[in-house]
């Protein structure tokens, strides 16, 4: 092996045995990782990006994966190489954790959740430095730091269960990087994350990288992070590579067919620039591959990426939100007196027109996903008006808001959670129809295979149970159920975030097809900016529960105006190696926290009209906040 390499994969099979055939999940791989070299691998769900990581740590011998044949070459930090295809386990033991470390995807299933948080990043640096647990824990301590969590040592004795997703993520990173490897795999380490956290992250990989040498593997679906971080890029289709070389070159001059099509559905900032209107991505759908290829079918022409103007700018508002509040008590104490609380969405308010998209923007904990569901009133706001169709709901009881239900759906971010896994598809479909009576039996049942028509899947998916179904056609069903009752307001919340871009592309586009069709209108709330920019007609973007600028898609992203609004543009990932920031933005400032003192009352804000229906927050407190 090459001096200068660190890990070498040398025609890598893996795969599962079956009662009735076997998966080939990886089928003839290679490729290598020098000395401080970042490699990333992308692909779609199902291509082996994954089963490939896994195997280098030999975990998928714990899920009834085998290797067949090929060698996983590495180099030692004593200098010596071991083949890891063939080290018995308790040798394993020794190089996981400390010479290859790991950040999994999904941070809520990683974490023991009886532990603290603390316990968890120190029980490694114990296990492979020979610390003791006080100085264990002041490591962790330092490495909570690193990763930006706010208030590090309270959350050193936190549970797992008492931090948002975004928060656990990045103690996940923290713990796999507390060892500090020659080997690190994150496996969709920013999925989750909000763009300026994702750029912290990012820089925080690079400075460690600086500092030891560290080499990458990065797995991931946002191209916009391969062009940020990758030295080479390796694109797999299918268990198999289908093309690899440096990322300049993959980005300027893709030559397979299925990394031309995977570029082309990649929501890029900036590529809508005089555009108006709201555009469909150019889609690839990999459903269409025969054999190893992706038919030129399966991307779209650019003039078939136009829509019409679906909003009723005459007609009256569908949705009036004034004034909306909502606080959350911190309880504590023997009597469970409120101590504090979360100003969770404040002083929130906009309108929404029939056929009209707003996004609502920020990061996370910045109320967005709040406000979503105290206008649907599965959260109870503190005070303020929604006003929907000319209807006062803010009043109404449990009872009186069900026919409301019916013209307002949401969308929520985890489908896997917001299906019943003991009912089929096409029951969770039928389900709210039968229970707001608008269809029985044999019509209910023709009504759901026109909806899973409608979403992109065939009727014979009715009788299969959610954990059959990739998290794209998971997505789509719960947009199918959502359809299912006419309604004329979806609340779509992260709705796209943790899918890959190809069927991000194609969910993205089903729902700019239904808004065309049936006039729906959308509260599309998100923290991607490029499928922001995408999407929308209007946006807001949230800070610390209050709307800091709010107006057309077009004057927000061509001409943002408030400090926190720039940052966010800023942070984005270009798609784009030759655009790649070369210096380190690790911030320093102290992150604010959204609980108050109990009868805190914030300051008035007031707007500024910048141009027709752009307003921007002009409180000098809330731009140096956000600066």
């Amino acid at each position: 092996m090459d001096a200068n390499r660190l890990i070498e994969v040398n025609d890598l099979k893996v795969h599962f045995p079956l009662e009735d055939r076997t998966v080939k999940a990886v089928d003839g791989v290679s490729w290598h990782i020098d000395k401080g070299e970042t490699l990333a691998v992308v692909g779609e769900s199902g291509s082996g990006k994954s089963v490939t990581a896994m195997s280098i740590m030999r975990l998928t011998d714990n899920a009834g994966g085998k290797i067949p044949s090929g060698e996983i070459l590495f180099r030692k930090p004593s200098g010596d190489v071991v083949d890891i295809a063939k080290q018995p386990m308790d040798e394993m033991r020794a190089i996981r954790g400390n010479d290859i470390s790991m950040i999994f995807q999904e941070p809520m299933t990683s974490l023991n959740p009886v532990f603290t948080v603390g316990f968890q990043i120190a029980e490694a640096i114990m296990l492979h430095q020979g610390k003791t647990e006080e100085q264990a824990l002041q490591q962790a301590l330092e490495m909570l730091k690193l990763v930006r969590i706010p208030e590090p040592e309270k959350q050193l004795s936190q549970y797992p269960h008492q931090l948002s997703g975004g928060m656990r993520q990045r103690v996940m990173i923290a713990m796999a990087l507390s060892c500090r490897p020659s080997l690190l795999i994150a496996d969709e380490p920013t999925t989750a994350l909000d763009v300026t956290i994702q750029a912290q992250i990012l820089d925080l990989i690079k400075q460690l990288q600086n500092e030891i040498g560290m080499s990458v593997m990065f797995i991931t679906h946002d191209m916009g992070v391969v062009a940020e971080v990758a030295d080479r890029v390796v694109v797999m289709l299918r268990g198999k590579v289908v093309e690899e070389g440096p990322a300049q070159q993959i980005f300027e001059n893709p030559q397979h067919l299925y990394t031309k099509a995977l570029l082309a559905a990649v929501p890029r900032l900036g590529s809508m620039k005089g555009y108006a209107r709201p555009m469909k991505f150019a889609n690839v759908d990999v459903s269409r591959a025969e054999g190893d290829t992706v038919s030129e079918q399966a991307v779209m022409s650019e003039a078939a990426l136009q829509i019409r103007d679906t909003v009723k700018v005459d007609a009256p508002p569908l949705l009036q939100v004034e004034g909306l509040t909502t606080r959350f008590d911190i309880r504590g104490g023997m009597f469970g007196k409120a101590s504090g609380r979360v100003h969770a969405v404040e002083n929130v308010s906009f309108t929404l027109q029939p056929g009209e998209t707003l996004a609502v923007v920020g990061e996370s904990g910045c109320g967005k996903s709040t406000t979503g569901r105290s206008i649907i009133r599965l959260v109870q706001p503190t005070r303020g008006s929604v006003i929907f169709e000319g209807q006062e709901l803010s009043g109404l009881s449990a009872s009186e808001m069900r026919p409301f239900r019916r013209d307002m759906q949401m969308i929520f971010q985890d489908p896997f959670a917001s299906l019943n896994p003991r009912m089929t598809a096409g029951d969770a479909i039928a389900e709210p129809m039968i229970v707001h009576g608008l269809a029985r039996g044999k019509e209910a049942q023709d009504r759901v295979i026109d909806l899973l028509r409608r979403v992109g899947l065939d009727a014979e998916h009715a009788g299969r149970y959610p954990h059959e179904f990739s998290g794209g056609q998971r997505q789509r069903l719960c947009i199918a159920r959502a359809l299912g009752l006419s309604p004329k307001l979806i609340i779509a919340d992260e709705a796209v975030s943790a899918l890959d871009v190809s069927i991000q592309a194609q969910v993205v586009n089903l729902m700019m097809d239904l808004q065309e069709e049936m006039g729906l209108a959308y509260l599309f709330i998100s923290h991607d900016m490029a499928v922001v920019e995408r999407i929308s007609h209007r946006v807001a973007v949230m800070y610390l529960g209050e709307i800091v600028e709010i107006g057309p898609r077009q004057a927000v992203f061509e001409n943002p105006q408030h400090p926190y609004t720039k940052k966010l543009m800023a942070a984005v990932p270009i798609a784009d190696p030759s655009k790649r920031k070369t210096e380190l933005r690790l911030m320093t400032d102290e992150i604010p926290s959204p609980v108050k003192p109990v009868g805190y009352e914030p300051p008035q804000r007031y707007y500024d009209e910048v141009s027709p229906g752009h307003l921007v927050q002009r409180t000098a407190s809330g731009a140096a906040e956000a600066a």
